[in-house]
């Protein structure tokens, strides 16, 4: 397996595709229920296909990411060879907890306003192993899909000024 098994709810969420999945396979839903009964095995491997597809798919989608924490936050561009990341750290005291669902504008507006000391920094890697397990990892630490990239974009303008 090459991320993690689905968990009972996120499969209810998927379960037409599920059965889709089922049928390409040739898995009616009577074949279904006597292979969980018979085979439990070979019931939880079909879902952990059926996982590591979804995953794959929804990975493949990634271009960026963030993940924040109170006093620090990174934003990463996902491109297919390597990614890019930009982040800064609050160092010392602050009111600031940029762990909230903040825009970019709002969190620089209230960094530049409570004189907070900054450390910008940014970096780049081509990826280690395969592409969707990096990411599938930082999701994992606690880095979350950004649609829009506007944290990464936001911090690309100020970085360079």
């Amino acid at each position: 397996m090459k991320y993690r098994r689905l968990d009972k709810e996120e499969l209810k969420e998927l379960e037409q595709e599920f059965i889709q999945f089922l049928a390409s396979n040739t898995v009616t839903a009577d074949d279904w229920v006597k292979l969980k009964a018979e085979n439990p095995e070979k019931a939880e491997q079909l879902i952990d296909i059926f996982s590591d597809i979804v995953f794959d798919k929804i990975l493949a989608n990634v271009t960026y990411l963030e993940h924040r924490q109170p006093n620090n936050l990174r934003a990463y561009y996902c491109k297919e060879d390597k990614m890019f990341m930009l982040g800064f750290l609050i160092e010392g005291e602050s009111d600031i907890d940029l762990s909230k669902n903040e825009s970019p504008e709002v969190m620089l507006q209230q960094m530049q306003q409570s004189g907070a000391q900054l450390k910008v920094f940014k970096g780049e890697k081509e990826y280690q192993k395969e592409r969707g397990q990096e990411l599938f990892e930082l999701m994992q630490q606690g880095a979350l899909i950004s649609k829009d990239g506007a944290m990464f974009k936001t911090l690309n303008q100020v970085i360079q000024g």
